[in-house]
Formats: structure tokens, C-alpha cells, sequence
């Protein structure tokens, strides 16, 4: 036993002579008192970018109220802090990777990395700016505006450099790559048609309907504000899918239509039901 502790002891001194251990424990203590310098630096920089920025938007509103339109101050807003928030993390990363001693230009320019993350993500990166610049430039959403970007519906609550954020309708935040938008159905642009369809039966009285139809329009449109002009009576059709229904199109403000769709679908229900006529309670269809 005593051998043993003592080659154990021996082999100890030998590797210990070969190293400093207080000089790398200053070197380390060093270095972590600087991540820590670096990251307190990092979020003092971050609080007052943002507030410096979103104090310079509130002074631009307040000066360009009435030029500009408020969803395009908001997309700019969001877009200039998310540019200041990625140059900030850069450079936040590239400090500590330089002071743990990783060389990281030359990493980039001798080891071929650069290349690497081209062929493997930088190619969908530089997509994704290209297509958020286009999105910009053609000013084809803002934020605030109901959209409909490939099978999702909802509100733009930012556009960034990489991803556009759309709150659906059930509250969901959906973060969409730019470069998969191709379609973009703004439906915050225009006035909108509240097209509604009552399905009826073959032997449905159709001239009683459409004198219902005119009685409930001639009461309750002037009491809505949001209806431009007035409602043009379609009258009965053959959807494609075959159900027959008879249907009124009412022509609104921006998003006013769900509001007035479901509205006078239940005053036309409710009038047609009055007058004793019956309903079909499940869809038509014809073959």
C-alpha cells in the first residue's frame, strides 16, 4: 500500500509540475469576470436600444400621424428592433467567443465554416431576407392586418427579416419563414362582402323570401353604419357542391363583415321563420 501511495504521489508531482494551476485559475477567473462584463454590457445595450428606439417611433407618429398610416410606422417599428436585436446578439457572441481564445474570423476564413453553413441554412437565410425585403418594399401586409398566408388566417402582429407573426383567430401565434409566403390574401385593404347564404328547399317559396328578405333590409340597414349601400339580393343558387341556397351579398367597411353576416343571417331567419316558412335543418342538395 505504502508503494502504491507513493507512486500515486509521485505521478501527481509529475503532472502538476507540468502546469500552472494558479496561473489558470487566474486566466479562467479572468475570462468568466469578462462573459460577465460582456453580458451585463449586453443587457444594459439591449434596454436602452429598445427604449431609444420606441421613443423615436412615438415622436414619428406624433409628427407623421397624418401622413403616414399607423400600420406602417408599426412595421418599421418591429423591424427595426428586430435588426437591432440581431446585430446586438452578434456581436454579444462573437465577444465571448473571443475571449475564450476561439478564433473565430479565422475559423470562418481558413476552416471552410462559412461555406458549410451556406450549403446547409445561410442559402434559406438569405431567402428569407430577400422575400421580407420584397414583403416590405411592395408593402404587401402590415402589421395589424387580417391576412391569409397559405392555410393560416389571421392578424400580422410583426414582420421581421426572417419570419412574419400571425395571430390566428383562436389566439395562435404562428411564426411563418418568409420564404415559404407565396400567396398573400390581404383582406384589410378593401371593403368587404358578407355573402349570406340561407339554405332553403326546392318547393321554398321563393318570391315570399325575397320580400322577407327586403322587409328585414329596408328596417335594419340604416341602422348600420358599417354597410356600404345597399344589399344586392342574389337570389337561389346551386353551390358547386350542390346545396341550394338562397343568398344576399352585402357590401361592408373593413372588417365589419363577419359582424353583419351573422347579424342579419339570424334576422332573415328569424323573419322567414315568422312568416311560417320551413327551413331546411340540413343543407340541400342537388344532383
Amino acid at each position: 500500500m505504502q508503494k502504491i501511495n507513493k507512486t500515486a504521489s509521485f505521478n501527481w508531482h509529475q503532472f502538476t509540475k507540468y502546469f500552472d494551476l494558479d496561473k489558470l485559475l487566474a486566466n479562467l477567473t479572468e475570462k468568466i469576470i469578462w462573459i460577465v462584463i460582456f453580458s451585463i454590457m449586453f443587457i444594459i445595450l439591449r434596454r436602452i436600444g429598445r427604449a431609444i428606439i420606441n421613443r423615436s417611433f412615438i415622436r414619428y407618429r406624433q409628427k407623421y400621424q397624418d401622413t403616414m398610416a399607423e400600420k406602417r410606422i408599426s412595421t418599421f417599428h418591429t423591424l427595426t428592433l428586430n435588426i437591432f436585436l440581431y446585430c446586438l446578439y452578434f456581436f454579444w457572441i462573437y465577444s465571448i467567443l473571443s475571449t475564450l481564445g476561439i478564433p473565430v474570423g479565422t475559423l470562418v476564413a481558413s476552416a471552410g465554416i462559412f461555406s458549410l453553413a451556406i450549403g446547409l441554412g445561410a442559402q434559406g437565410f438569405v431567402s428569407d431576407l430577400v422575400s421580407g425585403f420584397f414583403l416590405l418594399l411592395e408593402k404587401q401586409i402590415e402589421v395589424g392586418e387580417y391576412v391569409q398566408i397559405g392555410q393560416i388566417k389571421g392578424t400580422v402582429s410583426a414582420v421581421g427579416l426572417r419570419t412574419t407573426q400571425v395571430i390566428g383567430d383562436d389566439g395562435t401565434l404562428n411564426f411563418i419563414p418568409n420564404r415559404t409566403i407565396t400567396i398573400v390574401s390581404n383582406m384589410s385593404r378593401n371593403n368587404m362582402t358578407a355573402m349570406i347564404q340561407i339554405s332553403i328547399l326546392p318547393e321554398t317559396p321563393i318570391k315570399t323570401i325575397k320580400k322577407i328578405v327586403q322587409q328585414v333590409n329596408d328596417e335594419n340597414v340604416p341602422q348600420f353604419s358599417d354597410i356600404i349601400g345597399q344589399p344586392n339580393i342574389i337570389g337561389a343558387l346551386t353551390l358547386p357542391n350542390g346545396k341550394l341556397v338562397y343568398q344576399i351579398n352585402i357590401v361592408t367597411k373593413n372588417g365589419a363583415q363577419g359582424t353583419i353576416n351573422h347579424t342579419f343571417l339570424a334576422l332573415y331567419l328569424e323573419a322567414i321563420k315568422a312568416a311560417g316558412i320551413n327551413l331546411p335543418a340540413s343543407p340541400t342538395i342537388i344532383s
